[in-house]
């Protein structure tokens, strides 16, 4: 209880990532896949909607690796993931790629799971502190997730990559975030799943940081705090 007292002296801004964090992009995200696979190429291919969607995975996280690194925009991004899946399903189709893009990121915004606990302790934070989000998702995707989500209403501002020129976990991202909210390095905590994008990248900023960590993998880096379940920040603050 005292740790937590000193805690609510200290803190004033609490960041969250969103994508997997908040929103539960996994299965908000395959849930998309399914629908627009039997709507659009089951017709085209024997192959089952889970195998599309492991090609499709792995397509996904080696552009967006591309992306973060500044090596592609995020235009070819959208498309060229959906373009490289199909090829390898044997359909060489380009229009087919876009049309599957733009239903895409027309759908997936749509979704709403959320991971559990969410809705109830962002309530709890928000009679406390102030929430921010900072995402390297785009602002137009990423607006409409937390509107449908229903969490705006408890979010005081949001950062995008694209709005601050940098992607976390450069320290450009963080900086430019805390300009916008009016917050402080001392008074601010990062709460993010992704290890290295998140939580180093707060930590070489300077911030506090909390892991969330619901699958348990195993790492060496030692965060101010872990956690497996959001309901556990309401016991930290």
């Amino acid at each position: 209880m005292l740790q937590k007292l000193l805690n609510r002296l200290t803190v004033r801004h609490i960041f969250f990532d969103l994508d997997r964090t908040l929103w539960d992009f996994e299965m908000n995200s395959r849930e998309t896949l399914e629908e627009l696979f039997y709507e659009l190429l089951a017709s085209r291919t024997n192959m089952a909607a889970e195998e599309f969607i492991k090609i499709y995975h792995k397509h996904n996280e080696r552009l967006w690796s591309e992306y973060q690194k500044g090596a592609i925009k995020k235009e070819m991004l959208r498309w060229k993931r959906f373009q490289l899946t199909f090829k390898e399903l044997g359909i060489v189709d380009n229009a087919l790629a876009q049309q599957f893009d733009k239903a895409y990121i027309a759908r997936s915004p749509q979704k709403t799971n959320l991971f559990p606990g969410t809705i109830e302790t962002l309530l709890y934070l928000s009679k406390h502190y102030r929430l921010h989000i900072i995402t390297n998702g785009f602002l137009e995707t990423q607006s409409l997730k937390i509107d449908n989500a229903g969490i705006t209403p408890f979010i005081q501002h949001m950062t995008t990559s694209e709005e601050a020129g940098h992607q976390k976990p450069e320290a450009g991202a963080f900086e430019y975030s805390l300009k916008k909210t009016g917050a402080k390095v001392k008074n601010s905590i990062m709460v993010g799943d992704d290890l290295e994008i998140d939580i180093v990248g707060a930590s070489n900023f300077g911030m506090k940081q909390v892991f969330f960590n619901p699958e348990k993998q195993k790492h060496n880096f030692h965060p101010t705090w872990e956690i497996v379940s959001l309901l556990e920040l309401k016991h930290i603050f």
